[in-house]
């Protein structure tokens, strides 16, 4: 009997791994022709209206190639909802719908999430990484979807997800102003976010307290392989709830800071982060400064830009249906919620020809915030790392906002 198990389960386990292996082929080799269908598609669709036209050239050649090239390995690797699982979540969205329309949410998104309470209890652990010392603070996040719906139980589940993590860097003495800095997809790293954020920067030359928060499913709080591993895969209630929790852990921190005596606290969020900073600046108007990096501000127009038309289609036969899928995600969606900070306070920068969140997200979110200070650099998403630009937009709203003065510059 035994054997007969170990043999039943090794077999298992061996067609699970053929499974992911032929499935991984299978999309390796069609990610050149969905990439060159985007492409094509953007050819002809051209410019996004209202924007700086971007220069050409070898050098913006190859910052779009960065961009491309993150999306092919996206597309070849990224774990995505398969076979049966389809009809689940075709069958688990349409439900969230009807739960959320009898609960008044699509009308009022804002009565979605509710309130966080104070943050009383954490750990702070020290550490450091390449001479720049930091502390691990971690919380139990507390954030549960509603009693009764869709997709809860398996939402608690995500165990690693139950605890939010954010790495710290603050100065001894009297209370500094405190500068939140929300990753994008796929990072919830150290390495990775203290680059992404030029940390070293903001803590030692600027003179700032940093805190970086870990989104759920990302960095130790991930269900996947890799961080991120299941926020896009296509379940599209278990993105809502990510997004919520998000928002929910996010406020958490910013309000444990405040009752630590932050001199002022201003957001700076990238791409998934920046999507995160537009919704966490409408629940914290009190904040002194809010910027969007790069901004993804829409997911559903996010999804259609990056597939092309006719896997478009054959989604649409097999139930996957956009104006469902907007319909769901209008309850985490910026655009369904007022500014709540200032337009004077608030700041955007973006890449013109930005390759995985298309520059009209950014377009849009500064028509939604009022058109307040924004800078078009010509490069593209990845880019943003190294466009002289960024930084200076980032040092004149820290500036312009009163958060430096501690700056050693």
């Amino acid at each position: 009997m035994f054997m007969k198990t170990a043999a039943t389960h090794g077999g298992g386990r061996l067609l699970e791994k053929f499974s992911r292996a032929a499935q991984f082929a299978v999309r390796a080799g069609v990610a050149p022709l969905i990439v060159g269908a985007r492409i094509a598609s953007r050819w002809v669709e051209g410019h996004p209206e209202g924007l700086p036209t971007p220069r050409g050239g070898l050098a913006i050649a190859g910052k779009i190639a960065l961009d491309e090239f993150f999306l092919a390995t996206e597309i070849a690797s990224a774990p995505v909802v398969w076979g049966r699982e389809g009809g689940r979540v075709i069958d688990e969205m349409t439900d969230a719908i009807d739960f959320f329309q009898q609960r008044g949410w699509l009308d009022e998104p804002e009565s979605y999430h509710g309130t966080p309470p104070a943050l009383e209890e954490v750990s702070i652990h020290g550490s450091g990484m390449l001479a720049l010392p930091y502390e691990t603070l971690r919380f139990h996040s507390g954030y549960e979807p509603h009693a009764g719906e869709p997709g809860r139980e398996r939402w608690i589940g995500y165990r690693n997800n139950q605890t939010a993590h954010a790495w710290i860097m603050r100065h001894p003495g009297p209370a500094r102003p405190w500068i939140v800095c929300i990753p994008g997809y796929r990072m919830g790293h150290p390495f990775v976010d203290f680059t992404g954020f030029r940390a070293r920067w903001l803590h030692r030359t600027l003179g700032l307290n940093v805190a970086i928060p870990v989104l759920p499913l990302h960095g130790p709080r991930r269900i996947g392989r890799r961080g991120g591993d299941g926020y896009f895969s296509g379940d599209f209630v278990d993105t809502v709830h990510a997004q919520a929790q998000s928002v929910w852990d996010v406020r958490r921190l910013i309000g444990w800071l405040r009752t630590h005596g932050a001199a002022a606290i201003g957001v700076h969020g990238l791409s998934l982060g920046a999507y995160t900073t537009a919704l966490v600046a409408a629940f914290e108007p009190d904040l002194d400064c809010v910027i969007a990096g790069v901004p993804a501000a829409d997911f559903a127009r996010l999804l259609r830009s990056h597939v092309p038309d006719i896997v478009l289609r054959a989604m649409d036969r097999f139930g996957f249906r956009f104006d469902r899928i907007e319909q769901l995600l209008h309850v985490v969606s910026p655009f369904a919620f007022e500014p709540g900070v200032p337009s004077d306070r608030c700041y955007l920068y973006a890449g013109l020809v930005d390759r995985l969140a298309s520059p009209d997200h950014a377009r849009d979110l500064w028509e939604h915030w009022g058109r307040p200070r924004v800078t078009w650099y010509h490069g593209s998403h990845i880019s943003f790392l190294w466009e002289p630009e960024v930084k200076s937009l980032v040092l004149e709203a820290f500036e312009a906002q009163g958060l430096l003065k501690h700056a050693r510059i």
